[in-house]
């Protein structure tokens, strides 16, 4: 056992719980560690292993600190009288992370890993960059427009269906192949991805990207509302190293060495630094637009001046004969979102179009319009009036949709699809697409064991209209994709883990360290040197090889006289493990 883990189990025990709860979220501290006492977590806490999983956390401060306390270490060489200097608010932060003593020294598993590691960088006095020029700010804002738009339709493609997600958190190629399809700027992707999951838009289940509840309220934002909300997500998720005492970030200049000790660094603070540029918050040569000022002083957004550069949003559009849609401008998000769960988009740019078809007029039926509800919206959004083919197929379409019933029989459990249209069912009995749901036809209609809502998509798909009927024969409306909800057992708590460890905490440290140090030292074999208190009040030394400790015994043989002996652990004053280096060298007469 080492003897420096003692201080820290100390210090661990006198520590609060929010102390405890914070350092062990630092040190990523399994919540379910098999610890059984402080000196377990100190003996953890100072395993090599998990000290160099934290010196690549370390801001630059903190690194240069921990770097300048082990330095004067090794030139003190081990001695108590070297030269901690003035406590500093990194001093404090490497004693709250279990790398300092609270005498600012450093333990000597840190000085080892430390004095392994290079120098950290002299720190830069750098200002804020430069203000942007007109241009530079007019190509910063059409970026930031850009990335959030592209951004919503990523967002629309997974409402729609899950998107594939790599290990790594990229988007799948097959994924990619389908943005690209649709027009996307697939190179943005993967980074855009990135400022959807700071900004909690979206989550990974099982490899596959879902839109949060948050991420669909987020497509009915303006733009400058969504915008605002990124960029303020994406501060919020920066790394300790880039954020400022004001809450917002340090300048830009300065990113790639504020994690000196971390080797993945330079292409994470890159990466970083990609994203603030989609988001138009530095600009192509590394200046500031306005807009971007309150954001990197750790205020809230103030987008007036990224308005002024952004296109105006249009709440009308034009309807075509032909079953197109034309917005003369961005059609407002809410209304964009609505439209097209009732037609297809066909282009993206600041004039969209939009075509309507029996598939994108029956996915709205499927999602809970109805034709009134189609018609009287577009009837408020046209600004040509509604015509006749499009009336006639949103007619129609409704007309036919739910002509075929999916739903649940009461008394056998099993799914029952019904129609008043007996051809129609004849030909789903006999659909081979069909054929991996198992219907079977009876005089009622098909029946099958697999489940009613994946009958019903896969009658959907197959574009049979189907329709969901509760009990009471109503329509119903089923989110094929629904929002995760919340999951908080991902909420990391400490709490049982703290207890535990309470639980073990005696009133008697120094009995608890000597316990712990005889323990290790027969499991090893080890020679103890003893330090016994005799009963006439004096203390002598004893050459201790240990065997075992049971009934508060300790045994061993005396290397002095080759003898057996049982001492009484409550005797014991100390012990320590024998080091024959420390005996001087015996020099002969001359």
């Amino acid at each position: 056992m080492s003897t420096h883990a003692r201080p820290l189990a100390v210090w661990l025990a006198a520590a609060s719980d929010s102390q405890l709860s914070d350092l062990f979220g630092a040190r990523s501290v399994r919540p379910d560690s098999s610890w059984s006492d402080f000196f377990d977590a100190a003996e953890e806490l100072l395993d090599p292993a998990s000290i160099d999983r934290m010196l690549p956390r370390l801001t630059l401060p903190e690194a240069t600190a921990l770097h300048r306390a082990v330095a004067g270490a090794l030139e003190a060489d081990g001695s108590d009288t070297a030269d901690v200097g003035d406590p500093t608010d990194e001093s404090a932060a490497l004693i709250a992370l279990a790398l300092l003593r609270p005498d600012g020294t450093a333990y000597p598993p840190v000085v080892e890993a430390v004095a392994a590691r290079d120098a950290p960088p002299p720190p830069l006095a750098l200002s804020a960059a430069a203000p942007a020029t007109q241009i530079a700010e007019a190509h910063a804002a059409e970026r930031a427009f850009t990335s959030v738009a592209a951004l919503a339709d990523v967002l629309m493609m997974a409402r729609d269906t899950p998107l594939t997600v790599l290990t790594s958190g990229n988007v799948a190629a097959g994924e990619k192949r389908r943005m690209a399809d649709a027009g996307l700027p697939v190179d943005i992707v993967d980074a855009l991805v990135v400022l959807a999951a700071d900004a909690a838009l979206v989550t990974t289940t099982n490899r596959q990207l879902r839109l949060t509840p948050l991420g669909e309220s987020w497509l009915r934002l303006t733009a400058l509302e969504r915008w605002a909300q990124l960029s303020e997500a994406y501060r919020a998720a920066l790394p300790r190293g880039l954020r400022s005492a004001d809450g917002g970030w340090v300048p830009v200049p300065l990113w790639e060495h504020q994690h000196p000790w971390d080797p993945s660094w330079p292409e994470r603070s890159a990466a970083l630094r990609e994203s603030a540029r989609l988001l138009g918050l530095i600009a192509d040569d590394s200046s500031e637009p306005a807009w971007a000022v309150p954001i990197r002083g750790g205020r809230r957004a103030e987008p007036a001046a990224l308005r002024q550069l952004l296109p105006a949003e249009v709440d009308r559009i034009f309807l075509q004969n032909d079953l197109s849609a034309i917005a003369p401008g961005p059609l407002a998000p809410a209304l964009d979102v609505r439209l097209r769960g009732i037609a297809a988009r066909e282009s993206a740019a600041q004039a969209s179009s939009y075509r309507f078809t029996v598939e994108s007029v029956s996915h709205g039926l499927a999602s809970g319009e109805t034709a009134s509800s189609i018609l009287d919206f577009l009837e408020q959004l046209s600004l040509t009036g509604i015509p006749q083919p499009l009336e006639y197929l949103v007619a129609q379409t409704a007309q036919r949709h739910g002509l075929v019933r999916v739903f649940t029989d009461d008394v056998t459990e099993r799914t029952r699809v019904a129609s008043d249209d007996a051809t129609l069912l004849d030909a789903m009995g006999v659909d081979q697409s069909l054929r991996p749901l198992g219907l079977s036809r009876d005089a009622a209609g098909l029946t099958s064991r697999v489940g009613r809502d994946t009958v019903y998509w896969a009658l959907t798909d197959a574009r049979y209209p189907a329709t969901i009927v509760g009990a009471d024969g109503r329509p119903q409306v089923v989110d094929r994709n629904p929002p995760p909800s919340p999951d908080a057992s991902k909420a990391v708590s400490y709490d049982a883990l703290i207890a535990r460890l309470r639980r073990q905490q005696g009133p008697d440290a120094d009995a608890a360290w000597l316990d712990r140090e005889l323990e290790a030292a027969v499991r090893t074999k080890a020679v103890l040197v003893v330090e016994v208190a005799m009963p006439d009040g004096s203390t002598r030394e004893l050459l201790l090889e240990a065997s075992g400790l049971g009934g508060g015994r300790l045994r061993g043989r005396d290397r002095a006289a080759d003898v057996e002996r049982t001492l009484p652990v409550k005797s014991i004053r100390s012990a320590r493990v024998f080091d024959p280096s420390l005996i001087p060298p015996t020099t002969s007469s001359p």
